[in-house]
């Protein structure tokens, strides 16, 4: 079932055709979101590591 590398471009031409490409307006937004997501897992992780070191120092009498 060998297709040649000519309909092989046109499919892929028309798959591409296909796709629903987001606006400036959508990415601009979805960018934003990611980096907002970032920050609040960056200061999650922090928060969490810092009560953690606490707790370990606290139960291991290290100070």
């Amino acid at each position: 079932m060998a297709v040649s590398p000519f309909k092989f471009l046109q499919e892929v031409r028309s798959e591409t055709n296909k796709v629903t490409w987001p606006t400036r307006r959508e990415t601009t937004i979805t960018t934003i979101m990611v980096f907002v997501m970032v920050a609040l897992a960056s200061i999650f992780f922090f928060a969490a590591d810092q009560i953690i070191r606490y707790l370990i120092t606290f139960l291991l009498g290290i100070h």
